[in-house]
């Protein structure tokens, strides 16, 4: 910490200005985080990640296989289930980190923003803010609104230390990738400059069945994503899987729990080499969540989302990392939103992310 030498006769304002500044950079380099990833999964419910499959949804209107599904996936309690539909998260994030949004327990996670779907999502989580007047539509379109990966690309040591995998095809409009110049591999991009292992990536996303029209499969998008990660050593690195928002559209439940089970496989593989890298081990903090809710008041709603889709609204948060204290499923009365993200996000590698819309504040406790 920085020596500062006091003058006896200094006035009081001035020693309460220098014992904040020796405070607050105490703070920053109190923290071990030097990376963050974030990780979204498009239109995954809170219900699923903290009660696991919900029996309603396992029949023949919604499955291929009700009896394979049930095997898979039902157990008679909700620990058991929610465990066995994402091991890491119930094994590793509530041991080591943090969730919240259990709206069962009065924790409750919210978006901010009137439109509850996914542009206007994405752009709430990456600015911090909401902004309904402009980002109402899913459609294509350059964001206008600067976001937290570009603010932290422009910091010293992570000038082109920041990028971006997404399933979805519309990413490089969200972030903005014109004004900024951050690279965002999207929909069925293939790895430039490729090593043996994305040669085949790119092979393969030539062979493999397209049913979801522009978007990626999550597979191929994390594995992509993790040969850069391995090649490249990125500091800030988003990963934005698609596949439990399709699924459910399709009224596929049976394949929205499949994707979220491999999901949190991929987050088990990535977790695992972090901590084998000199770069990333003790070092690295992981935020996951979601870009919004699916409705639920009747049978079909789970497949909806949107304005006029009560509950679409409601979503959740995970965080792993050095500085983030293990409380686990986090029980107590609360409200979080969405725009929280963006700050806390900056706030792990030591800055202070503002901007004229002011974003919304660091999740309190989420770091020590």
């Amino acid at each position: 910490m920085p020596r500062i030498f006091l003058n006896p006769i200094m006035k009081p304002k001035y020693l309460i200005v220098a014992f904040l500044f020796c405070a607050l950079v105490a703070k920053s380099q109190s923290h071990k985080t030097e990376n963050v990833i974030l990780v979204t999964l498009d239109g995954m419910r809170w219900q699923e990640v903290f009660g696991g499959a919900e029996k309603r949804l396992i029949t023949k209107k919604f499955v291929g296989d009700s009896v394979q599904t049930l095997a898979k996936f039902w157990k008679e309690s909700a620990t058991d289930r929610r465990q066995t539909l994402m091991p890491f998260f119930w094994n590793t994030i509530q041991k080591q980190g943090q969730l919240y949004g259990n709206r069962d327990l009065g924790n409750k996670v919210n978006v901010s923003n009137n439109q509850w779907f996914s542009y206007p999502g994405y752009n709430e989580i990456l600015t911090g803010s909401a902004d309904n007047e402009r980002i109402n539509t899913n459609d294509p379109m350059d964001n206008p609104n600067k976001n937290v990966l570009e603010f932290i690309n422009q910091k010293k040591g992570f000038e082109g230390k920041v990028a971006a995998f997404t399933s979805w095809e519309t990413f490089p409009w969200i972030i903005n990738t014109k004004r900024n110049g951050i690279l965002v591999n999207a929909g069925w991009m293939p790895a430039t400059n490729p090593n043996a292992n994305e040669k085949l990536l790119n092979e393969l996303s030539t062979q493999l069945p397209n049913f979801t029209g522009g978007t990626r499969l999550d597979a191929l998008t994390f594995h992509y994503g993790f040969e850069y990660l391995k090649k490249n050593k990125p500091r800030v690195l988003y990963f934005s899987f698609d596949e439990t928002d399709h699924f459910a559209h399709e009224g596929e439940y049976d394949r929205y729990l499949a994707s979220a089970n491999y999901i949190d496989g991929f987050m088990n593989t990535l977790w695992t080499w972090l901590q084998s890298d000199e770069q990333y081990k003790g070092k690295t903090t992981l935020i996951i969540t979601a870009d919004h809710g699916r409705g639920n008041k009747n049978i079909s709603d789970w497949r909806h989302h949107g304005q006029k889709m009560a509950e679409c609204d409601q979503i959740w948060f995970a965080i792993l990392g050095p500085d983030t204290p293990a409380l686990g499923e986090v029980k107590t009365e609360s409200q979080l939103y969405q725009n929280q993200i963006a700050k806390t996000l900056a706030a792990f590698l030591g800055f202070d992310y503002t901007h004229e819309r002011k974003p919304g504040d660091v999740i309190s406790g989420s770091i020590k």
